[in-house]
């Protein structure tokens, strides 16, 4: 039918537009997080992901990912648009774990394999083209918009990335964390707000249609779900965070509501509002738990996206089975989608960072990140301005 054809196509691309939101919120997160130094590094290397990144999914990564697969309830062009604007989210999410030590140039190669290659093999194995049916990696799991092809896939990723590249210079001192604190939180509030808006096209987009009343009901619902999980995230922070500290750490409560988010994303279709709640508490207990927990056996996360993106990632794929199970989705099958990405990105991820980092050095040397990525990479400093931070 003409009128749904349309309807679905402009549902799409302005989901698709909320999305691409997401990408100045990431950057405004990380450049809110890091040192003063730091900051046009970081600016750069957000806008060098969605841009490598997308053009490698044009190009590659979208056969890859979904074969032949015909389109007809919407313009292909727009399911095109709708599905390059995901694969740099996966990306971003290790541009900030990785930041204030990590070179732009080798960065921005490991983003064209994983736009052209690794992530678009997560997605066909999940949401793609079946060519591995009936085989192991024939993934029988409900991942709506991604909270294990997306999120946890980013977050393998960046781990095997922080284990290749190290901590930043002076972040452990013999058995001491020292605190390098965020520069900019209106940035960091701000990016944290633009990802909450982008997430209803993640989420909402993914129902794939708009065009009759049960599919505007499920998108609604879908919505809805997302919307309250963030919200249940963020109360969950601020009072863990302040039972603990006496204190309300805004950053915390943040990254505890981008947590529900995260961990809503797997199944906002199917949840009730009491479901959602509960989720998204969770995930927001789950942030406040697994940062200092990260910082215990010295993995350097500096804008916490482990916490928020692996570890939630994993406990939204696993919810799913625990408060939506039926006929077609079990909890054995939730697990068995974590386990496989869980091996298959981290294992390719490690792998492929390894044999870069042996031809040019990711990480920073010690002079260049004492005086700071701004200088060494690009030549121009955000805030010329200001004395640099150590």
């Amino acid at each position: 039918m003409i009128d749904a054809y349309i309807i679905n196509t402009l549902f799409t691309l302005f989901a698709m537009t909320l999305i691409v939101f997401m990408v100045p919120g990431f950057a405004m997160l990380e450049a809110g997080i890091v040192r003063t130094k730091n900051v046009t590094s970081v600016l750069t290397v957000n806008i060098m992901i969605y841009v490598v990144a997308s053009m490698a999914f044009i190009l590659v990564g979208f056969k890859i990912a979904f074969g032949d697969t015909q389109i007809t309830t919407m313009s292909p062009l727009a399911f095109t648009m709708f599905q390059m604007a995901f694969v740099g989210k996966a990306i971003n999410i290790m541009s900030g774990g990785v930041g204030e030590r990590a070179k732009i140039f080798p960065l921005t190669l490991f983003t064209l394999i994983m736009g052209a290659l690794i992530y678009p093999t997560i997605v066909n194995i999940s949401w793609g083209s079946d060519i591995f049916k009936d085989t192991l990696l024939d993934l029988n799991m409900h991942d709506l918009a991604g909270s294990a092809v997306i999120h946890s896939t980013g977050g393998w990723a960046l781990l095997a990335a922080i284990l290749v590249i190290g901590s930043r210079k002076g972040r452990y001192i013999n058995d001491q964390i020292k605190v390098i604190p965020a520069s900019n939180i209106p940035l960091v509030t701000l990016g944290a707000l633009l990802l909450w808006i982008g997430w209803f096209g993640f989420n909402g987009g993914s129902v794939g249609s708009i065009a009759s009343k049960e599919a505007a009901d499920a998108v609604a619902l879908t919505i809805f779900n997302t919307n309250t999980a963030g919200l249940a995230g963020a109360l969950a922070a601020g009072i863990f965070i302040y039972l603990r500290y006496k204190l309300f750490d805004i950053t915390m409560i943040l990254n505890g509501a981008l947590g529900g988010l995260v961990a809503i994303t797997a199944g906002a279709d199917l949840f009730n509002t009491m479901d959602s709640l509960i989720i998204g508490f969770i995930g927001g207990v789950l942030v406040v738990i697994a940062v200092p927990l990260f910082d215990k056996v010295r993995i350097d996360d500096p804008v916490g996206a482990l916490s928020v993106h692996l570890v939630n990632g994993i406990w939204g794929t696993l919810a799913v089975g625990l408060f939506a199970s039926s006929d077609t989705i079990t909890l054995m099958g939730q697990i068995k989608g974590i386990f496989v990405i869980g091996v298959l990105v981290f294992t390719i991820s490690y792998t492929t960072i390894y044999v870069i980092n042996k031809f040019m050095v990711f990480r920073a040397s010690d002079d260049a990140q004492l005086e700071g990525l701004d200088a060494s990479e690009c030549g121009i400093e955000s805030y010329p301005e200001f004395r640099r931070a150590i």
